[in-house]
């Protein structure tokens, strides 16, 4: 049996997806039967192909022991589904459960697990061996809290709560005050109520060793990983490269001896362990910080910067392989006890999204924050640098030189190179600009000399290039200096004032152009059978005879271009909130599909956390930024017959069109690529608001009354003429960034003055908001012969105005009419044929009632490409649409797959969406139009409450059977709170409520015990909340003023970890939910059996 890790969440992302789905893999290929559990629909491994048994279940050990009841597994392993995994099985450990079913835990025992989990074991372990520890103490309450915090007399202290991932309820405090608190949470978040309260090591380097030791004690030391941001930072949220770089050897011989004694005193018998360490700059004191005895989020990114698939490894030898027993899959001839060697430097860097969290800080501290990352892979550090810089997709070409410099005061420089923040680093660069010297910039931010000096190189090249005037003055030799330093053809030409493709023609006509390496594990030393490519600049090489004769020149491409019929895939680059794990799924279902197909597949992304970029999803892998310039510069190389662009999300789209603008052109006509499948100019269509409202009217399709605006003043007007409330949003976003109801013209004043930048090129869209309305989402395919399909019509639990990534939502329909359901479908099969899709489609729709309870369908957007409910809808219905639309892409029809009518779900299904507000304790948990969530799970049962109820405990939420509900309504809600007071009365709850929807409530003879607001004396409802006398919150304000005033109730649950609902309609879903658990048995299913 293997565990998952759930929903995508901070700490704890995709990267498991890709562990897991090795894991299974590599042990089927074994003849081991596999059993999966994981809640997560998004991913790959919870594809039925993947085990034998797949259970897309709650990640609890009650569910976990009824399919262990069931399923009767021999051994359990749990080091691929990162901490969640790892604190399930202990528990079923702990609480007999796998002695009472005879299940040996494989890879890490109980005894390992907890040696290096609990903090206090892990302490006591090092010093047994000699190994220093950073001056600490244990507290199990905040009175031992106080006490050790007395011991480590000053500040700053760091909070590391035990059995908790991405650092989690932890932090640094300055002071007394954030001292208590951080403790506090730290103990709260800490399932067994563990502390480690240390001295601040800030300032001091960090790195980390990925480690694997096999049955007969083997060690192999896989990857080094250094973190450019000192310790103080989490290394999740830190700048890393690959291998390590400041090292001496004798340092890095003493992490490697100390690497080896810790893996074996914790006692991991087999598999694979990331081991951090603290490196004092002053004087080479080490000092371990923690030890992960599991597969982490570095495991994945060391599998990816060396081409050493560890958990693949890490299973095979939790079965009983010998490291020398396993042969290396990339050289084919090598064994796993080869540690890996490596000719090139990776660099990642996360991506952040303070920007969705308002309120919330963006320092970066020790608990983890970032929501994704990119990688690169270059032959120096600049290079792989200014790759993953612009691999970031965040409107950066590189590290600079692509915008004109905003300057600070020199004291404000300061404090920002001081304070570690995700844009440090681009302030680095201002204050070398500004004849700040290393020395005096190290001294501020604590940046290794060695990184700085690099960095230099950078900004010294960019003062050179800025001298020349125009491309034809650039001298060639220099040019090529430029791309070697991974400057993009875009920062170039901003720096001579002219356009990109300018800068590539110039390029290719001086014959500058980029080769492509091979990942192989062991720097060219062997041959490799696996094409995992990037790209660097190298000058030309000759072979010379002993008279200085030039013999022949040597190719420097590791790879050799064939005539194949080749299908180019563009990935999803870095998670972010709006593009996650569900497009990477998409992308390898593309892959697989095409493979099946007889084409050779293409994969181009920058993302190590997922399964797409494994070297053996696709048959050629390039790691590679997901930008015009290095996408044309893989289709020049490879020339494949197809381009597949909708199904990473909005990266490819955004690079559709220009690509065939490219290709066009007559110097580029030779090419007989196309982009396969829906034309770039349909996607275009569809997001063009004028031109996509012209296409509804010539079908006669209703849509809520909107308007585009390009000033303020023309803002006002089309407010006034659509009516309010309103939606506002700039126009091409993603994920409702920067998307807000607005009730009245001040609350539209203040966003357009205050939350966007109203221009002629940058309008903002004003919709008419549908209050109260159902919103529902459809996923449909179409054929070259526009035959239509509908894949899974979806109803949200949240009312429109909730963006549908944060949305619950079931499938089939639950309360939606016969007439609104037919609809729906014709109009999805009607803009499908008149936007001549070709795969998939999304559309969301609203269904609101008028006055005289007619449902009025209306439609929101059109989405010609995947969307994130594809894997959802394919793991409800058992149909594979993502492999279906690649089908239809390569020429095939709906008749000729077979699939000529909507595949009907045999059971209710729910997707609930994942919140991350715990990791951002200044921000609102109030749900709205722009989207936070970072993943979803996944609740299937026969009836809408179990399916909702376990979808909940799936998301880590839970909802109670009994106890205390708090209500507060607006006043437009309370009729529809009647209904939901009076349930859960009848549950057997009892119903607190203050004075305003206590007063309504009593009106209709519902008992209900009135409570205080903060600012009307005490005990109140935050201190009943606070005191753990409230179970369930139910808080629904509107309007700015409103949405302020209740923000602390909110916060007061998000502290405690007391279930809130933000809407009526998630109320009413919540209410069956609770009934179906205290009526009904939660039952567990296998994939396998739904669909057979």
């Amino acid at each position: 049996m293997i565990l998952g890790s759930g929903p995508i969440v901070i700490g704890q992302a995709c990267e498991f997806d890709y562990s897991g789905t090795q894991a299974c893999k590599a042990l089927r290929s074994e003849g081991f039967e596999v059993i999966l559990v994981n809640s997560n629909p998004a991913s790959i491994m919870t594809d039925p192909e993947t085990a034998n048994r797949t259970y897309v279940e709650p990640l609890t050990a009650q569910v976990v022991e009824q399919i262990i009841e069931r399923e009767r597994p021999d051994a359990l392993l749990p080091t691929m589904g990162g901490q969640t995994a790892l604190n399930i099985s202990v528990e079923l450990a702990e609480s007999g459960i796998l002695e009472k079913y005879n299940i040996e835990l494989i890879g890490a025992d109980l005894h390992a697990i907890k040696k290096a989990e609990d903090r206090n074991l892990f302490k006591i372990a090092m010093e047994n061996i000699g190994v220093d520890v950073c001056p600490s103490g244990i507290a199990s309450n905040l009175q031992e809290a106080e006490i050790v915090g007395n011991e480590i007399s000053s500040f700053p202290k760091i909070i590391r709560p035990a059995f908790t991932l991405g650092g989690s309820g932890g932090g640094i405090a300055y002071n007394q005050d954030e001292f208590l608190e951080l403790c506090k949470t730290g103990l709260d978040a800490s399932p067994v109520s563990q502390i480690l309260i240390e001295k601040s090591l800030l300032g001091w380097k960090e790195f980390e060793l990925e480690v694997m030791r096999d049955l007969s004690d083997n060690v192999v030391i896989i990857c080094s990983i250094e973190n450019v941001d000192p310790m103080g930072v989490h290394t999740g949220d830190s700048i890393t490269v690959a291998p390590a770089q400041t090292l001496t050897d004798r340092e890095y011989q003493r992490l490697r001896d100390y690497s080896i004694s810790i893996i074996r005193e914790i006692g991991v018998a087999t598999g694979g362990s990331n081991i951090q360490f603290a490196i004092n700059p002053n004087n080479g004191e080490i000092i371990v910080i923690e030890m992960n005895p599991r597969v982490s989020r570095s495991s994945a990114l060391a599998s990816k910067a060396t081409g050493f698939p560890i958990a693949k490894i890490a299973a095979l030898l939790a079965v009983g392989y010998r490291l020398d027993e396993i042969i290396n899959d990339i050289t084919g001839k090598t064994p796993a006890s080869f540690e890996p060697s490596i000719d090139y430097v990776v660099t990642k860097i996360p991506r952040f999204a303070f920007e969705k969290f308002s309120g919330s800080s963006s320092i970066l501290t020790t608990s983890m924050k970032s929501v994704g990352e990119a990688m690169a892979i270059g032959r120096c550090f600049e290079e792989s640098f200014q790759k993953a810089i612009r691999s970031l997709e965040t409107g950066l070409s590189g590290w600079g030189c692509d915008r004109v410099d905003q300057n600070v005061s020199s004291i404000e420089l300061e404090r920002l190179l001081r304070t570690p923040s995700p844009e440090r680093i681009m302030h680095v660069r201002l204050a070398m600009k500004n004849g700040r010297s290393d020395n005096e910039i190290f001294s501020f931010s604590k940046i290794d000399p060695w990184f700085l000096s690099k960095l230099r190189n950078i900004v010294e090249a960019e003062d050179q290039l800025l001298n020349y005037k125009n491309i034809t003055q650039l001298e060639p030799n220099f040019f090529f200096k430029l791309k070697q330093l991974g400057f993009s053809d875009r920062q170039i030409a901003f720096a001579l004032n002219t356009d990109e493709l300018t800068i590539r023609s110039r390029r290719n006509y001086l014959k500058i152009l980029p080769v492509y390496k091979t990942v192989d594990t062991c720097a060219s030393e062997f041959s490799s059978n696996t094409p995992y490519h990037y790209s660097t600049y190298e000058r030309p090489a000759y072979r010379i005879d002993n008279d200085g004769n030039i013999l022949k020149n040597i190719n420097l491409n590791e790879i050799k271009n064939d005539n194949k019929n080749k299908i180019l895939i563009l990935g999803g680059g870095p998670n972010r909130i709006g593009q996650g794990i569900e497009f990477d799924y998409c992308c390898c279902h593309a892959s697989y599909q095409a493979q099946e197909d007889d084409f050779t597949t293409i994969m181009i992304n920058s993302n190590p956390e997922t399964v797409s970029t494994d070297y053996d999803t696709s048959d050629i892998l390039y790691f590679e930024p997901l930008t015009l310039e290095d996408v044309l510069n893989v289709i020049e190389f490879e020339e494949p017959y197809g381009i597949v662009v909708q199904f990473g999300g909005q990266t490819p789209l955004k690079l559709s069109l220009p690509i065939v603008n490219w290709l066009v052109k007559s110097e580029n006509s030779k090419l007989r690529t196309k982009v396969l499948g829906t034309s770039p100019i349909s996607i275009d269509l569809a997001e063009d608001r004028e031109q996509f409202d012209k296409v509804l009217r010539r079908l006669d399709i209703r849509q809520p009354k909107n308007g585009l605006a390009r000033t303020f003043d023309e803002s006002l007007n089309v407010a006034n003429k659509v009516g309010y409330p309103l939606v506002v949003r700039p126009s091409y976003v993603l994920g409702g960034r920067a998307m807000e109801i607005v009730y009245k013209q001040d609350e539209l004043e203040r966003y357009i003055k205050e939350a966007v930048n109203v221009e002629p090129d940058h309008p903002i869209l004003i919709d008419q908001y549908l209050e109260n309305a159902i919103e529902v989402d459809v996923d449909a395919l179409c054929d070259v012969s526009k035959n239509v399909v509908i894949g899974g019509l979806m109803e949200h639990i949240e009312p429109a105005g909730i963006h549908s990534g944060d949305s619950a939502c079931c499938l089939p329909s639950i309360t939606l009419s016969a007439e609104s359901i037919k609809t729906i479908k014709h109009w999805t099969k009607s803009l499908a044929i008149e936007l001549d899709v070709v795969g998939l489609i999304n559309l969301q729709f609203a269904v609101k009632r008028d006055d005289e309870g007619n449902e009025i369908v209306y439609i929101i957007e059109a989405n010609p490409r995947a969307s994130r409910t594809v894997p959802f809808v394919s793991k409800a219905t058992g149909v594979p649409l993502a492999k279906i639309a690649t089908q239809l892409l390569l020429g095939k029809t709906l008749k000729h797959i077979g699939l000529n009518q909507e595949p009907i779900p045999p059971l209710q299904a729910i997707k609930e969406a994942v919140m991350p507000f715990k990791r951002f304790p200044g921000s609102d948990s109030l749900l709205g139009p722009e989207m936070r969530s970072t993943g979803e799970v996944m609740g299937s049962a026969k009836t809408f409450g179990m399916a909702y109820a376990k979808s909940e405990l799936a998301a880590g939420e839970g909802l109670p059977t009994s106890g205390f509900v708090f209500l507060s309504t607006h006043d437009r809600d309370k009729p529809a709170l009647i209904p939901v007071a009076k349930k859960l009365i009848e549950l057997g709850f009892s119903v607190l409520a203050t004075s305003g929807t206590s007063n309504y409530l009593e009106r209709f003879d519902l008992n209900v015990e009135r409570v205080l607001k903060v600012h009307e004396g005490r005990p109140n409802i935050e201190d009943m909340i606070r005191s753990g006398k409230v179970q369930l919150v139910i808080n629904t304000p509107i309007g700015r003023q409103a949405i302020y005033d209740d923000k602390y109730l909110r916060k007061a649950a998000l502290d405690y970890s007391v279930p809130t609902l933000t809407t009526l309609k998630g109320a009413s879903a919540a209410v069956k939910g609770i009934e179906a658990l205290q009526n009904q048995i939660l039952s567990v299913s296998a994939l396998q059996d739904i669909h057979s």
